[in-house]
């Protein structure tokens, strides 16, 4: 499968996954529905990499410790501001990473010595960030401040996860061995947040989320991580935007999320920056070629 059509089928299902999410947060933590989903993708990494021959020993474990930090905390910020925000609202500042790695580009590029920075990425970037003033002015309440910072920075630590899968699956690491490693250190991160509260009682129906949190992030996981290791990273990123598509219609239909024409317009802004950030980044602008961060 070519690498869109892999983004496109990854961000249905991690949409579907911020519903389950959503609605576990309800019997459980974000640090417990960490835990679980990363229980879950560990067992079926190594399932699947044990039926296709593959080792999960590494040759590069500090690429997985680095990859697999910024990819747990922004996930951990990220189930966290589910839980507190509309789910278009949590998935849009979540789905800030593409501009966020325009932002890298260009500062990249600056501690390079670039002759130039490409205005038309300032742009972008700036677009971006005014999208996201009227995202979080309508949408989040005084109560919500804490899960709005969350899921902005969550979108940040995204990016730099996924130019750290981008370097692994150059560096030959097969990707159940990146989402079997990925998996391990959310199990810790998420067994760490418990040590003080411990572990919620399960019931029937908040057992069954947190399996389908597992299954469906897992599978998306794997998708996009194959996607990451064979596309570029910043059309993948512009792809995964249509997972925004997806949580309004689960926000509005499942939730009757509140979003105001304001909250609209914001989401509108940050897809065009991504997009804009996207097309430029394949033209191979001079002053910004991918070779600024890629290895």
């Amino acid at each position: 499968m070519s690498a869109p059509l892999l983004m496109l089928a990854a961000s249905f299902l991690f949409a579907t996954m911020g519903v389950c999410v959503k609605l576990a947060s309800a019997y459980y933590a974000a640090g417990e529905i960490v835990f679980y989903r990363a229980l879950m993708g560990a067992l079926m990494m190594g399932f699947l990499a044990r039926s296709r021959g593959i080792s999960l020993r590494t040759s590069v474990p500090g690429m997985h410790f680095w990859r697999s930090l910024s990819g747990v905390t922004a996930l951990s910020l990220w189930f966290y501001s589910i839980g507190g925000l509309p789910l278009p609202t949590a998935m849009t500042l979540n789905y800030m990473s593409s501009v966020w790695m325009a932002l890298f580009l260009i500062g990249g590029a600056v501690l390079l010595g670039a002759a130039r920075v490409d205005a038309r990425l300032v742009a972008a970037v700036l677009l971006g960030f005014a999208g996201v003033a009227l995202v979080l002015r309508p949408t989040i309440a005084q109560n919500q401040t804490w899960a709005g910072l969350a899921g902005l920075l969550s979108g940040l630590l995204s990016a730099l996860a996924y130019l750290q899968i981008t370097a692994l699956g150059r560096a030959g690491e097969p990707e159940p061995r990146i989402v079997f490693y990925f998996s391990c250190g959310g199990m810790v991160a998420g067994a760490l947040t418990t040590l003080g509260t411990g572990m919620h009682a399960h019931t029937l129906h908040g057992l069954a989320l947190l399996v389908a949190v597992g299954v469906l992030a897992t599978v998306a996981q794997l998708m996009m991580t194959r996607a990451y290791g064979i596309g570029r990273p910043l059309v993948n990123a512009s792809l995964q935007y249509l997972g925004i598509a997806f949580s309004f219609g689960y926000g509005v239909l499942l939730f009757d999320d509140p979003l105001p024409w304001m909250a609209v317009g914001g989401i509108v802004l940050i897809v065009t920056a991504g997009l804009m950030a996207t097309r430029l980044s394949a033209e191979k602008a001079p002053a910004l070629s991918h070779s600024t961060l890629e290895p």
